[in-house]
């Protein structure tokens, strides 16, 4: 059974999507998609109906989530070979990668929930798979904020009821202007689930989970889920006058935020995660700049690169005895060569090095960027927060690479069969993919005149980004340190998003604990009402016997009085 479960699944999800894959080809070669619909009752004007949306977009993704699923499946292999649970975790990994295939495939406000609440639910569980106090506290957080983006969701699809109708498809072209709540209700559904500002602090705390799980996560399920949800909407959350400034406002903020709390962290597996996070900010930056088209590619085209991030990082981890200090790793092309060169990979199509995954998506957005005059400034502040990912991606490579290697130097370094078979299939694929859609779906629509100088703008602040990791080490120490504190805990977001919230409750617990249950309920209640009664039936007991008592003693001494006289 063990091996029938852990063996032949990613045989399976491999040709289920390469089927998907064909079948999303012909659809875009026909543009063409399918809508099969079954209404379960009609009420007058109220339809309840399941709809399945088949059209390119949902089945190349739906590829791209199988795929990356059979590599990480592949790679978990030898990373959960000791695990005595092996067989759960796959089982609740498939079940995980079935709730987001139905995510993509059901355009409907309601059934969609069925997939938005099977990805929270499960997540927890595999956040918590570790049973352990860290991983209870990250599966906590991470629950948490899923549930107030199931809670939104859910509001918005009551507040939608009195159209009659809640399929996607039929809320693109009607005129839902007057409905801004619901679109501020999905806008703050997609960032819950998405980690954008002010709901990041799962993000990072979801890295409890086991690795395999965390390149699931961080690449093409639940983090994605967000800006997928963002996708589907978008004619309807179009139609709102301030959805592109509010979006772009809070991307650019997340960006920010995450670029510079990576540059801070030591933790390989979190720097990761927050390198998830500003590029998650990244794709909602781009739907604010009316460009969902080149948000899709660097959404299937950062799931690519991510993965194999994560399974180099997975691979680091199992041969530094699960450490995940950077400052114990070092000098890694030696010791782990097919690492290196994933990483390498990883990390330069996650900077938008020239003909590399991202530059594809990343220089036109900026491109297209210089053309926005209405947001201008923001732009530039984008400009400078795609520098800063330049910087934390070389530092990391730098601390990996070029660093001493301080670890146990009679550890036994080796790759492993299934280890290096993912990392060689996704590397190959990270590098493809991103120029294959490019010709397909940009080309043909981009015509862009612009000179020299603004087409190499984006270059440059990549490569100041670059230089600047070189030259951080010579800043005033004291000044690195109070960025550091501030940056480390996320902007304090971390602190206002976990602990902060729970310090009223527990000083109410407290002045609960110290007035009440200790005091007036020990005293009125349980033991303390018997002691009660106990000192009651005392008291009676001393009232009624009293004057019986003063009468036998006046009798006897009113005896000894006359016999002594």
């Amino acid at each position: 059974m063990k091996k029938h479960i852990n063996f032949y699944s990613p045989k399976l999800l491999l040709m289920n999507g390469m089927f998907i894959f064909t079948f999303s080809a012909m659809l875009f070669n026909f543009n063409s998609l399918f809508l099969i619909e079954w209404e379960l009752f009609n009420m007058g004007l109220l339809k309840i109906s399941f709809p399945i949306l088949i059209d390119y977009k949902g089945c190349l993704f739906s590829f791209i989530v199988l795929f990356i699923s059979f590599n990480v499946m592949m790679f978990s292999i030898n990373y959960m070979e000791m695990d005595k649970k092996n067989n759960l975790f796959t089982i609740i990994v498939l079940m995980f990668i079935v709730s987001m295939n139905l995510l993509i495939y059901i355009p409907h406000m309601g059934f969609l929930l069925l997939g938005w609440d099977g990805l929270g639910v499960i997540s927890f569980i595999l956040v918590v798979y570790y049973l352990n106090n860290k991983s209870l506290s990250a599966g906590f957080i991470t629950a948490f904020t899923n549930r107030v983006g199931d809670i939104l969701l859910l509001l918005s699809i009551g507040m939608t009821m009195y159209i009659g109708n809640w399929v996607v498809i039929n809320m693109w072209y009607k005129n839902m202007i007057e409905f801004k709540y619901q679109i501020i209700l999905i806008l703050l559904a997609s960032m819950t689930k998405s980690a954008q500002l002010p709901f990041s602090s799962w993000l990072p705390a979801a890295m409890a989970a086991p690795t395999p799980v965390s390149a699931l996560v961080h690449s093409s399920t639940l983090v994605t889920a967000g800006v997928f949800l963002v996708l589907r909407f978008y004619l309807f959350l179009a139609k709102s006058n301030y959805f592109f400034l509010i979006l772009m406002l809070i991307s650019i903020a997340t960006l920010f935020m995450a670029g510079f709390s990576a540059s801070m962290e030591w933790d390989m597996k979190k720097i990761i995660a927050l390198s998830t996070l500003s590029q998650l900010g990244l794709m909602m930056m781009m739907i604010s700049m009316m460009s969902p088209q080149i948000s899709y590619i660097h959404m299937v085209v950062h799931a690519m690169f991510k993965a194999l991030l994560f399974i180099c990082a997975g691979t680091l981890i199992m041969n530094y005895i699960h450490s995940q200090d950077l400052r114990w790793m070092g000098n890694i092309s030696l010791k782990l060569p097919m690492a290196c060169v994933g990483m390498i990979v990883s990390i330069m199509a996650m900077c938008g090095m020239p003909f590399m995954s991202s530059f594809y998506t990343k220089d036109p957005m900026l491109e297209f960027s210089l053309f926005n005059i209405n947001f201008m400034n923001l732009i530039l502040l984008s400009y400078l927060s795609i520098g800063v990912t330049s910087y934390y991606s070389l530092r990391f490579l730098m601390l990996l690479i070029w660093s001493m290697n301080l670890s146990n130097p009679f550890m036994n370094f080796n790759e492993k069969k299934h280890s290096t078979f993912s990392m060689s299939f996704m590397g190959l694929m990270s590098i493809i993919i991103s120029m294959l859609l490019f010709w397909f779906f940009l080309m043909k629509d981009m015509i862009i005149c612009m000179s020299v100088k603004m087409t190499l703008t984006p270059m440059l602040i990549v490569f100041l980004g670059l230089s600047l990791s070189f030259f951080m080490n010579y800043f005033n120490k004291k000044i690195m340190y109070v960025i550091q504190i501030f940056n480390n805990k996320m902007w304090y977001i971390y602190p206002l998003m976990s602990q902060f919230k729970l310090k009223p409750f527990m000083s109410y617990a407290k002045l609960y604990l110290e007035n009440i249950d200790q005091s007036l309920l020990e005293i009125y209640s349980g033991e303390g009402f018997v002691f009660k009664l106990k000192n009651l039936n005392i008291y009676y007991y001393y009232m009624n016997f009293s004057p019986m008592m003063l009468v036998t003693i006046m009798l006897l001494l009113m005896i000894f009085y006359l016999m002594v006289f």
